[in-house]
């Protein structure tokens, strides 16, 4: 009936497309009178759509007139004409949507309609890629066609200046990665002073290649992190246990005999479990390494930071494989990204696992750190008033899109017909026998002079087929993680007749393949060259394009781009990215993807089903199976992991909505107090009741006289106050007192208190210097609640034992955490600003410079893909200086035995300048 339905109605998708076509038609319509208009004329367009959103005119009403001016602005900058059917995609992401459009149909040129319109309004479009190459490529390479039509074009790449930053931010189209973006966020949310911070509000995103983004790089959180405490050696010591422990061969089944061995992996779950005769073998094997001592179990309360470590070195030898999960380069572990197989410089595992693998290899053990401020891709990108996204490959993932971003996927038609043949899966028994039916397909493929593009799914498989190939004769190229820095050019030539190119997930991402080899180089640099004419660098561009249609033609002829793949992926969408490499713009080409039984994918979720189906059939060594039915099987298991993939994301993303509303109520609490001229008011507030609470602590209210504790109450404000009020003679002079009398004396006396350290520097020096104070407890305080939020999250699952629902019990005890937070950053503002000691004047620079970068830690790191400032600290400001003349003010703030030492060591104080003599 649904079917049926369909075919009557057409789908969703088509209804849209239908409407859009209409809407495409309007803005072709236009073309002849925008192609009338001179270049002045067309960049005069911009002043007068600017004008009229300012007299009220929506987007909307002025997309048609915009899209047929960036078009007919496209031809005369690049010789290249919008498509319809991008100028549908454009439409797509103008109302928020994800526009998916096959490999080589025009993403980066189609962006720029609806980037345009956008950024008339003048509040900033971000234009998001998946690394710095493509950001700094498009800035550049369409910031040619925004700059024509007169607006201007930012980068943001890592390792620029402050000063870069906030320049590229204030442009109106904006481009960077999602790291960037991400870490500029919580820059801006670290900093002391409001001239300090980078981006304005987040309005309006581009996301390219958004399921890379949103949906692979969605779990894993970006992190500013500093240095924590050291536990180098337990690692290395620990790094021992695993070879001493035995893996058994299968997994533990209810009411069959325990199989021999130590401990399990559930490699689907990617989960190592340790067996009871497991534990009671670690248990011995710590005790004999002093790790454990003598009788003690690994369970008791004061040892589970040891199961802790060795879960994680068993992990580390059991499911982190080299040059598959990582590679190491000059004694550093380096993650390699399972879905684009590229490099992940400057991310590291968190819990303890990368420093266990750094163990296992016999790395430098690098320190733990301690996060300062930290967000997911989910949550960052939902604050935007206005996402979209353009990929080749969303459809498999809309759902998700709609459930957690809700962002509809439109999929767009292709401007020419898709002729690519997609044969069947061929199934063997062994690895072996598949690999070398892969030579066979190479060769006759290198034969016919048919170019082939091979996919496989680690370092390590690139590597063994290399060597393959490498022994056959047969010559090609190799992209992996360690070749990544030739990667376009690798790509950029992976079209000519005979070549073969091997390569992991990371191929191609932002370079087309094109039939016979890319020219766009060459042409470039012609073009580039000042000595020649015009009508010189015609007649040369003209001459290389003739040399290049043969071999485009004899490509053609032997049947377009070989798609090999070597597995299936655990997700459909990377193995239809490797297919979309061929098939561009109607270009002939094919597909085949050969599995075994032995292939992770096959082995834990389908190889029984299709072991029992060949063993039936009894076929002879090295014959495969090949069925669409059996195709269809495979891609029903893969649907079964993507299923579960997203399970997981939306859990981690209900657990992550905690923290997010928390970490969006500071932010704006932050920024009130960053922003404001003077906080003198929140000051007194935050006194009054910190004191009220006090006071009724000692002298609860409506109670009587005898039950007052008068004394415990005046010595506390003397000693941790250091207000001297005689409260207990004031009480016992006075015939008639009740509690509030009591509450407003000890106000009384705690308003003059301070009153006097203000006049005594200056109203205007000490808003700054309160200013300075309270920024460094907020984030004193919200960076030890995300570490108690962590430690939370960990163990809460336990509660369902008890009959609880875990996700009540995290959000119940995380509001009371964050109560219980906002109550210490108050006391804590109000003790340091009440005990501070006011000293001599040529310290008061050096006061306020020690109030602003307390919080700032050595060693910050930056965590997340791809990102490089890994090792950099993260810039810090100085609270501003004051010029008042008066007498300064300085602050010895209290530290506590477990907070970093002042010193800059990096050590606890009670390890360095607070250790007991």
């Amino acid at each position: 009936m649904l079917s049926l339905l369909k075919k009557i109605f057409g789908t969703r998708n088509d209804r849209l497309l239908k409407q859009l076509r209409r809407q495409a038609n309007q803005i072709s319509a236009l073309e002849p009178q925008m192609q009338g208009l001179s270049d002045a004329e067309l960049r005069a367009k911009t002043d007068d759509f600017r004008s009229r959103i300012e007299a009220g005119s929506t987007l909307d009403s002025i997309l048609p007139e915009a899209f047929a001016v960036v078009r007919e602005a496209g031809v005369r900058v690049f010789g290249m004409r919008h498509f319809d059917v991008q100028l549908i995609g454009g439409m797509v992401l103008h109302s928020g949507k994800i526009a998916e459009m096959r490999t080589g149909e025009g993403k980066t040129l189609m962006a720029t309609l609806p980037v345009y319109l956008n950024a008339l309004g003048g509040r900033g479009v971000h234009v998001v890629t998946v690394n710095d190459y493509l950001a700094r490529r498009d800035a550049q390479w369409m910031g040619r066609l925004y700059n024509f039509l007169g607006l201007t074009v930012g980068v943001v790449v890592p390792q620029q200046t402050n000063e870069e930053k906030i320049a590229a931010y204030r442009a109106d189209i904006t481009y960077g990665t999602n790291n960037e973006f991400g870490f500029d966020y919580l820059r801006d949310n670290m900093e002391y002073r409001v001239e300090d911070r980078r981006q304005r509000s987040l309005v309006y995103a581009i996301v390219d290649e958004v399921d890379s983004i949103l949906i692979d790089e969605a779990r894993t959180p970006l992190i500013i992190s500093g240095q924590a405490e050291d536990h180098t050696e337990l690692y290395v010591r620990m790094n021992a246990v695993p070879p001493l422990l035995t893996r058994m061969a299968t997994e533990p089944k209810p009411q069959e005999p325990e199989p021999e061995g130590h401990y399990w992996v559930d490699e689907k779950n990617h989960q190592v479990f340790l067996s009871e005769s497991g534990h009671e073998q670690a248990e011995g094997i710590l005790t004999r390494l002093g790790l454990l001592p003598e009788g003690q179990s690994l369970y008791e309360p004061r040892n589970i930071s040891l199961m802790h470590h060795l879960m994680a070195s068993l992990r580390a030898h059991n499911l982190f494989h080299r040059d598959q999960h990582y590679v190491v380069q000059e004694g550093e572990v380096v993650i390699v990204d399972e879905f684009t197989g590229r490099l992940m410089v400057g991310r590291r595992w968190s819990d303890g696992l990368h420093q266990a693998v750094e163990a296992k290899e016999g790395a430098k053990i690098q320190l733990e750190n301690q996060t300062l401020a930290s967000i997911t891709f989910q949550n960052f990108f939902r604050m935007y008033e206005k996402l979209s996204g353009m990929t080749g490959t969303a459809d498999t993932e809309a759902y998700e899109f709609q459930e957690i971003y809700s962002l509809e996927t439109v999929i767009v038609p292709t401007n020419r017909p898709m002729v690519r043949a997609d044969q069947n899966d061929q199934i063997f028994k062994t690895a072996l026998e598949k690999f070398k039916a892969i030579e066979a397909d190479i060769r006759d493929c290198q034969e016919r002079g048919q170019p082939v593009l091979v996919g496989t799914t680690s370092i390590e498989n690139s590597e063994l087929l290399s060597g393959m190939l490498t022994a056959s004769g047969l010559r090609h190229e190799v992209l992996n993680a360690k070749q990544h820095a030739r990667e376009a050019e690798i790509v950029a030539q992976a079209g000519k007749p005979g070549n073969i190119t091997i390569a992991t997930n990371m191929a191609g991402r932002g370079t087309d393949i094109v039939l016979g080899g890319s020219i766009e180089k060459l042409i470039e640099t012609v073009r580039a060259n000042e000595s020649l004419s015009d009508a010189d660098k015609q007649l040369q561009v003209d001459a290389i394009r003739q040399e290049w249609q043969p071999l485009n033609d004899s490509v053609k002829a032997a049947g377009g781009l070989r798609i090999i793949g070597t597995e299936r992926h655990e997700s459909r969408r990377i193995d239809n990215q490797l297919r979309g490499r061929a098939g561009r713009q109607g270009d002939p080409g094919s597909s085949r993807f050969y599995l075994s039984l032995e292939d992770p994918l096959m082995r834990i979720f389908a190889g029984d089903r299709v072991r029992a189906i060949m063993e039936r059939l009894k076929l002879p060594e090295g014959e495969p199976i090949e069925a669409g039915m059996v195709s269809r099987s495979i891609e029903t298991a893969q649907r079964k992991v993507e299923g579960r993939n997203f399970d997981v994301r939306k859990q981690l993303l209900e657990y992550d909505d905690v923290a997010n509303d928390q970490r969006k109520v500071l932010y704006a609490q932050r920024n009130e107090v960053l922003e404001a001229q003077a906080i003198t008011e929140t000051v007194d507030n935050l006194r009054d009741g910190t004191f009220t609470d006090l006071v009724t602590k000692h002298v609860p209210p409506g109670s009587v006289e005898e039950q007052w504790d008068i004394n415990a109450l005046q010595m506390a404000l003397e000693a941790d106050w250091q207000i001297a009020l005689p409260i207990a003679q004031m009480v016992q002079d006075t015939k008639s007192i009740n509690d509030e009398d009591v509450l407003e004396k000890v106000l009384e006396a705690a308003r003059l208190a301070y009153r006097q350290k203000v006049d005594t520097v200056g109203a205007e020096s000490w808003a700054g210097f309160e200013r300075s104070v309270m920024l460094q407890v907020i984030d004193t305080q919200w960076r030890e609640h995300l570490s108690a939020l962590d430690h939370l999250r960990q163990g809460i699952h336990l509660r369902g034992y008890a009959q609880k629902n875990p996700k009540q019990e995290y959000k119940r005890e995380a509001f009371e955490l964050f109560s219980n937070m906002l109550d210490r950053i108050r006391d804590d503002v109000i003790r340091l600003l009440m005990t501070v000691r006011i000293q001599t004047q040529e310290e008061i620079q050096q006061a306020e410079q020690e109030a602003a970068q307390a919080v700032q830690m050595q060693n910050v790191q930056y965590q997340h893909t791809e990102y490089q400032e890994a090792e950099q600290l993260a810039q810090q400001a100085a609270a501003p200086a004051s010029d008042h003349p008066g007498t300064v003010r300085n602050i010895l703030p209290k530290v506590g035995r477990n907070d970093a030492c002042p010193c800059g060591s990096g050590k606890k104080y009670k390890h360095c300048h607070g250790q007991l003599k």
